[in-house]
């Protein structure tokens, strides 16, 4: 036996019976040849980590446009907090913890910039103009199946795309999935019916333990970031019950709790008094922090910026013309990070302009996007003010 091998029959020996193995898992491109000392989730959470798409999620937008902040959370810190409230769920309950870290590291690769507010706008250009849905998810699966060509294997997509962590559930089960047809299906509903993207669930327990850490990962977090900024007086305004009120209570009661509810069994669940704070707690968070005032306002200022970068990128896609800011920086960046030759070929013919728009906007981090505009609107008095260090 090689290294691999010895570790999936390790897995198979020590891990829950509920617990996704590597060994029943391959990627979508057929065959590959397999690693001899990692099995496939593992090459999967190493795939993501090194592409450039991951790297910038450093300079995407949490929840606060403050980029002159050194501590507010970005994209990639919340990423990475995810992910380590993940691995100690499975780690406690023996299930694969490769995979749940590379779905962690992968769930927010489509994010747009400036958070779900550029999501928003995206999301609103995209359907005046197609008839389609923009969801960050559904982009994050894009970008690792299709933009960046990673062979990533059906439970690690499956996982990225069942992660939306908007929606809470009392009791978290996996729904069987059986193959890349299926999930193309799950996929483009998400594209063509506003209800799909609420109604996906991920396939294994380790997605499920993702997407409840999604949700564990940001509401304390962007309540100490919601102090910080000025938005509130402290972390003790809400409600609390039994989850707590701080990011330190959040997280230990929560996961403590999921863990001593869910050992053993083919699920995820917590206690109904944990789950109705829970529920209550996120719902606090929107009237309080996404929803105040002084947290939109700031976002309009880029919204009319969305709206001129998209026209105009639109109808570079149409001409293409090499010269073009998107061909050098969006085409000629996919053409050399793509092993398979005929990929720009096959993307230029086969995608709709408005798709090739949505990849490029997507994949900016907020800095670019600002200077893209800039340099695109020379002349445009539109722009963003952001607080400095000593304000």
């Amino acid at each position: 036996m090689n290294i691999r091998e010895n570790l999936e029959q390790l897995e198979q020996d020590n891990l829950s019976p509920y617990a996704a193995h590597s060994r029943d898992s391959r990627g979508r491109l057929h065959p590959e040849e397999q690693c001899d000392i990692r099995p496939v989730y593992q090459r999967d959470r190493d795939r993501i980590l090194h592409c450039k798409a991951f790297r910038r999620l450093k300079d995407k937008t949490q929840v606060f446009l403050s980029p002159e902040g050194d501590h507010y959370r970005t994209r990639l810190t919340h990423t990475l907090e995810v992910s380590q409230n993940a691995r100690t769920i499975v780690k406690a309950l023996r299930m694969n913890e490769d995979l749940v870290e590379a779905i962690a590291l992968g769930h927010d690769l489509g994010h747009t910039p400036f958070g779900h507010a550029g999501e928003r706008f995206l999301n609103e250009l995209y359907h005046a103009h197609t008839g389609r849905f923009f969801n960050h998810n559904v982009h994050s699966v894009r970008v690792l199946d299709k933009l960046v060509s990673r062979n990533m294997s059906l439970q690690v997509l499956d996982g990225v795309l069942c992660h939306n962590g908007e929606m809470e559930l009392e009791r978290y089960q996996p729904v069987k999935l059986t193959d890349f047809q299926q999930f193309d299906k799950r996929v483009e509903d998400c594209y063509t019916d506003p209800e799909a993207n609420k109604q996906q669930i991920p396939s294994t327990l380790e997605g499920c333990v993702m997407r409840i850490s999604d949700i564990i990962a940001y509401l304390g977090k962007d309540r100490q970031d919601a102090v910080k900024v000025g938005i509130l007086k402290d972390e003790g305004q809400f409600t609390g019950g039994k989850i707590g009120t701080t990011n330190a209570e959040i997280i230990n009661n929560m996961i403590v709790n999921i863990i001593e509810n869910s050992y053993g069994k083919p699920y995820l669940c917590m206690e109904k008094d944990y789950y109705d704070a829970f529920s209550k707690a996120k719902k606090e968070n929107y009237q309080q922090i996404y929803q105040n005032s002084l947290v939109d306002g700031v976002y309009q200022q880029i919204q009319p910026m969305f709206e001129q970068m998209y026209e105009e990128l639109l109808r570079q896609a149409h001409s293409m013309e090499k010269n073009s800011i998107l061909y050098r920086h969006h085409i000629q960046y996919l053409e050399e990070i793509n092993y398979n030759s005929d990929f720009i070929d096959d993307y230029m013919e086969k995608e709709q302009p408005d798709q090739i728009v949505v990849d490029y906007i997507a994949s900016m981090t907020d800095n670019y996007f600002l200077a893209l505009y800039h340099e695109l609107f020379p002349n445009s008095k539109n722009s963003v003010v952001f607080n400095g260090y000593f304000e």
